[in-house]
């Protein structure tokens, strides 16, 4: 049975077909390191900070609330925006369960930031009520997918890719 509902973009029964609007942070730090967190509900993922973008928000806005909801940190610097949507699909398993069954996936904009602050005073994973991390690090780019889950991996490649260069030519002051 063929369902229309123009309003949410949907039109088979089952399945939604509307991806959810999202922002996501690649955040290095002076040593060109980049910082992954370790979620709290599925120990065995490790991700780069991204949510949701709010009705309204801008989407660098919305990368800037996410990384302070998720890490505690405020102090970054714009480095740079990716040019392109990344968008991946919710595997089998969790597609309709996340956000009441309305999305198939997200499709995001991402940005590249750059850590200024002090790691022992401006990362908190505790400083919002709805902790996501419990664990974090730095790691080298070209070694983000080794902790990509499955269903991203793709993004992560594309990201890869895409700010590797950039990452590489940045020149970063001493005193961050």
């Amino acid at each position: 049975m063929l369902v229309k509902d123009y309003k949410n973009k949907q039109f088979f029964t089952g399945h939604p077909t509307r991806y959810r609007r999202g922002a996501g942070v690649v955040l290095i730090n002076k040593d060109k390191k980049i910082f992954i967190g370790q979620r709290r509900d599925l120990t065995q993922v490790w991700q780069l900070p991204q949510g949701g973008v709010d009705e309204g928000e801008t989407f660098l806005n919305a990368a800037y609330r996410e990384l302070f909801e998720e890490t505690g940190i405020k102090k970054t610097e714009l480095i740079y925006k990716c040019k392109k949507w990344h968008r991946y699909d919710f595997p089998e398993n969790i597609l309709g369960k996340l956000w009441e069954g309305k999305f198939c996936g997200q499709k995001q904009k991402w940005f590249l930031l750059l850590f200024t602050g002090k790691e022992d005073k401006d990362i908190n994973l505790k400083a919002f009520r709805d902790q996501e991390f419990q664990n974090w690090k730095w790691i080298f780019l070209d070694e983000l997918l080794e902790y990509a889950a499955p269903f991203k991996r793709h993004i992560y490649e594309n990201l890869q890719k895409e700010m590797a260069p950039i990452i590489e030519r940045l020149k970063i002051k001493s005193g961050n």
